[in-house]
């Protein structure tokens, strides 16, 4: 059975964004984006709501190409591209996707039965990235296997928290970079 991970970076007081929204207070460095593609590398499909999923198709497509971006942020783009997608929304259409025509929308009242069935075929990790609203849902109705949380130095103060419960975890595992504050606390879900 395959793993549903939801890896996201949180502040250091909980935060899953600061205010109005705005994720780009959150404490990111070399740290996150080295992980997200070690976890990109490992899954074989992307799940992601609606409004990440139009965030990270109206910026990802292009950067492969940009040679002054980093190489790590060129290989996510290539691997968000080439990943299969499966969003949940009642809004968007096949017509949205474009240009990541490998997308898969899924209506929120089928998502649970979508998820359970995705878990049960072959291949490699299904990873939730932002989505926050999804994988709460998909959390209560415990279908996440595993949690694994960037936390970052900042301390926001304000904003959205990244629970909406308080959901029964087991550490299983930490880990750090050099150059970088964030640090990894992976935890199983009490239903993994």
């Amino acid at each position: 059975m395959r793993k549903l991970i939801v890896c996201n970076i949180v502040s250091l007081d909980g935060y899953f964004t600061g205010p109005d929204d705005n994720v780009m207070v959150m404490p990111f460095d070399v740290g996150f984006d080295e992980y997200n593609a070690e976890r990109l590398r490992a899954a074989s499909t992307l799940l992601l709501g609606r409004k990440s999923f139009e965030g990270f198709r109206d910026y990802w497509p292009s950067v492969a190409a940009n040679t002054e971006a980093p190489e790590v942020e060129r290989e996510i783009s290539r691997l968000n591209s080439a990943i299969d997608k499966v969003v949940v929304s009642d809004t968007l259409t096949a017509a949205d996707t474009s240009p990541w025509d490998n997308s898969e929308i899924v209506a929120r009242a089928g998502a649970h039965a979508r998820v359970q069935e995705l878990k049960e075929r072959d291949g490699g990790d299904i990873l939730v990235f932002g989505s926050r609203i999804l994988w709460n849902d998909l959390l209560r109705a415990g279908l996440v296997d595993e949690l694994h949380l960037m936390i970052g130095a900042g301390v926001i103060g304000e904003g959205v928290k990244a629970f909406d419960e308080r959901p029964l975890l087991r550490l299983i595992g930490t880990r750090t970079w050099e150059e970088s504050g964030l640090v990894l606390a992976r935890y199983a879900t009490h239903r993994a």
